[in-house]
C-alpha cells in the first residue's frame, strides 16, 4: 500500500534533480528499515498477502507461533507457505473471501501446543476496481497465557465456593456433634447405676469409643476448613518423624483392615521444621488414605524422609494401580477421583496446606505398579512464602511413549 509521501515523490520525479532524488530515496530507504526493525521485533506474528491469497511479507514471529521459515514464505500461496494451518477450512482461498474481517481462535500443535488469536484486516481497495483488493493483513497474537489466566480465575472461583459450601456444611453438622457429645457425657453418668459391672466396663468402653470416634470427626471438619482457606500456618516446632508415627497410629485399624503392610525409612537425624502440626497432619492422613484405598487387594505403603540441604522430603509409595497420564492432570481439582469412596477433595486439601508452607508436590506414577507422592519442605524458615504451587508430574519415559 503506497504512503502519501511516497505518491507525491512519483508525481514529481521526472522533475527533482538526481541529488534530491537520492536524498529522497536515502529517506524512504531509513523508513523501510526502521519499520522492518519494529515489525521483526513485535511479538505477534504478521502475514501480508495479495489479492491471489499469495504471501508478500510474513516476520520472524509466524516462523516462531506456526513453524516454517519467514523468508521462503514470500511469493508462496498459503497452503503451501504455512501448510500446518487449514487455511481453506478457516476462511477459503477465494480472494473475495478476503474483503471482510475476521477474528477467530484457534489451537495449534506444533512447533509448541499454543492457543492463537487471528485475525484478518483487509487491506486498501485498487483505485477504479470496486471488487478487486490489495489483500489482507493476517495477525496472529499468542493467547495461551491469557487462557491459563482465565482458567485460573475459574478455579479460584470455584475453590471459593466449595469453601463457603464446607462451611455451611460444617455448621450444619457441628450441630448434632455437640448434641451427641452431651449425650454421650448423660449416658457415661447414667452407667454409674448400671449394677452389672461386666455391662457396666461394656458399654463404658463403647461410650469411650464413640466418643473419642465424635472428636475425630470434629477435628477433621475443623481441619478441612484450616485447609481450605488461605491463612497462614501457625508454626510450631515439629518432628515430622513423631508426627508420621502418631499419624499412622491414629490409621491403624484402618490400613490393618485393607491389608496394607507399612515400611518406614526414616534417617537417623531429622530436622526440627517449623509447621503447622494440625494441617500438616491432615495432609499426611489424606496421602496416606489414598495410598491404602489405591491398594484394593493388600500391598505395601513405603513411607521414607529424606534429608538435603535445602530440604527434608517426606514420600508415599503405593503399590496400586498408579494414575493413568490422561488423569494426572487433574488430581487436584475438587471432586476428581477415580475411587467410588473418595470425594476428590484430599489432594486439594494438601495442595492447599503445602502452598501455605512455601513446600512443593512432586507426583511419580507408573500405571499398574504404583504411585509416588513426595513433599518437599524447606528447612529454611523463609518469610518469602511461594503465592502457587506448581505440581511435578513425573512419567517414566517406557509409559509415556
Amino acid at each position: 500500500m503506497k504512503s502519501g509521501f511516497l505518491d507525491q515523490l512519483l508525481r514529481r520525479i521526472d522533475r527533482i534533480d538526481p541529488g534530491s532524488l537520492q536524498t529522497h530515496f536515502l529517506r524512504l530507504a531509513r523508513e523501510k528499515g526502521l519499520l522492518e526493525t519494529i515489525l521483526q521485533t513485535i511479538r505477534e506474528g504478521l502475514i501480508v498477502v495479495d489479492g491471489q491469497g499469495k504471501v508478500s511479507y510474513a516476520n520472524e514471529a509466524v516462523a516462531r507461533l506456526i513453524g516454517g521459515d519467514a523468508d521462503t514464505m514470500v511469493g508462496r500461496g498459503l497452503e503451501d507457505a504455512v501448510p500446518s494451518l487449514d487455511w481453506e477450512g478457516l476462511m477459503g482461498l477465494d480472494p473475495e473471501a478476503w474483503t471482510q474481517m475476521m477474528n477467530r481462535e484457534i489451537e495449534v500443535t506444533y512447533p509448541e501446543h499454543r492457543f492463537l488469536e487471528f485475525y484478518v484486516v483487509p487491506l486498501q481497495v485498487v483505485e477504479g476496481a470496486e471488487d478487486d483488493v490489495e489483500g489482507a493483513l493476517i495477525l496472529l497474537r499468542d493467547v495461551t497465557g491469557d487462557r491459563a489466566r482465565q482458567e485460573s480465575t475459574v478455579e479460584s472461583k470455584r475453590l471459593e465456593a466449595i469453601t463457603l459450601l464446607a462451611a455451611g456444611v460444617a455448621h450444619e453438622i457441628g450441630n448434632p456433634l455437640n448434641s451427641l457429645h452431651i449425650h454421650m457425657q448423660l449416658m457415661e453418668r447414667e452407667l454409674k447405676d448400671v449394677e452389672d459391672e461386666s455391662l457396666r466396663e461394656s458399654l463404658r468402653e463403647l461410650g469411650e469409643v464413640s466418643h473419642n470416634e465424635i472428636s475425630r470427626l470434629d477435628q477433621i471438619i475443623h481441619s478441612f476448613l484450616r485447609a481450605l482457606r488461605p491463612s497462614q500456618p501457625r508454626r510450631e516446632p515439629v518432628r515430622l518423624e513423631n508426627l508420621l508415627r502418631e499419624t499412622l497410629k491414629s490409621m491403624e485399624k484402618e490400613i490393618e483392615d485393607r491389608g496394607v503392610w507399612v515400611e518406614q525409612t526414616l534417617p537417623k537425624s531429622v530436622p526440627i521444621l517449623s509447621l503447622d502440626k494440625g494441617q500438616m497432619q491432615q495432609a499426611f492422613y489424606n496421602l496416606i488414605r489414598n495410598a491404602v484405598q489405591a491398594m484394593t487387594d493388600g500391598g505395601v505403603l513405603r513411607i521414607g524422609i529424606a534429608v538435603s540441604t535445602s530440604d527434608v522430603a517426606v514420600s508415599f509409595q503405593d503399590s496400586g494401580s498408579g494414575i493413568k497420564p490422561e488423569d494426572l492432570g487433574a488430581v487436584f481439582e475438587p471432586f476428581r477421583t477415580t475411587k467410588t469412596e473418595g470425594t476428590g477433595l484430599g489432594l486439594m486439601i494438601v495442595q492447599r496446606i503445602m502452598q501455605d508452607h512455601g513446600g512443593q508436590i512432586e507426583i511419580e506414577t507408573r500405571p499398574g505398579e504404583g504411585t509416588t507422592v513426595t513433599l518437599l519442605l524447606s528447612r529454611d524458615d523463609r518469610r518469602v512464602r511461594l503465592l502457587g504451587v506448581s505440581p511435578t508430574y513425573v512419567i517414566p519415559e517406557e509409559e509415556s511413549e
